[in-house]
């Protein structure tokens, strides 16, 4: 099964929490209260996501977090990769692999495809889009002229 992990869900949160009041420097502990999260869970996603170059960090009598850029400019991909590292479904689609059976397997490349095919969708959703800012275009099968059967292809997909 493909799945985030509960970290990057959070994470989201956080980064929808900050995406909120762009205009408003917030701190850790204001995040943890509005999200519900616990301090020690969203002062480590903070330090992820400054550290990825999501969000930015002021000290101080007025510090806090902010967002580095709007948050129609952050994808759910740069979520992922902050908090879970790359995208890669299989040890071959990875950057780095160390597949001992990578040349002799004849299913790696269709992974890879895959794989890219997921990283784009990932990157055409924003982190607006992903916190209810700006709407996610509606897929219509029909219209697409893929997936015919059955009760999905005859569905509308909302909000992904």
């Amino acid at each position: 099964m493909l799945r985030i992990s509960k970290l990057t869900d959070y994470g989201t949160m956080v980064l929808a929490c900050l995406a909120a009041r762009p205009d408003l420097r917030q701190t850790a502990t204001a995040v943890a209260d509005h999200t519900r999260l616990g301090l020690p869970t969203v002062s480590k996603l903070l330090k992820s996501l400054h550290r990825a170059g999501l969000v930015t960090s002021t000290r101080g009598a007025h510090g806090g977090y902010q967002l580095a850029r709007a948050a129609t400019r952050i994808t759910a991909a740069d979520i992922i990769d902050a908090i879970e590292g790359p995208v890669a479904i299989t040890e071959c689609s990875g950057d780095h692999s160390t597949c001992d059976l990578e040349r002799v397997c004849s299913t790696g490349s269709a992974w890879q495809h895959v794989n890219t095919a997921i990283r784009r969708s990932l990157e055409q959703i924003s982190l607006a889009q992903l916190s209810g800012q700006e709407a996610v275009a509606t897929w219509r099968p029909e219209l697409a002229g893929a997936l015919r059967t059955g009760p999905i292809g005859r569905g509308t997909f909302g909000r992904l």
